[in-house]
């Protein structure tokens, strides 16, 4: 059984705001669905804030 799964949706560009101003990024929904009787919310919380993270900065992955 699955303790946890991860939902990724189509990456497609969209209207942001960066530094005050209107930009186009492409932008990809992550959603994950946790069983609680296994794992606390807030390490599912915590762990999805990091993925975020380590996806914004593709370099942070070659650190060690």
């Amino acid at each position: 059984p699955e303790t946890a799964i991860l939902s990724v949706a189509k990456m497609k560009d969209r209207v942001v705001v960066v530094d005050g101003e209107i930009a186009i990024r492409p932008i990809a929904y992550l959603a994950l669905s946790a069983d609680h009787r296994i794992v606390d919310g807030a390490t599912v919380a915590e762990f999805l804030q990091e993925l975020q993270r380590i996806l914004e900065n593709p370099y942070l992955m070659c650190l060690v």
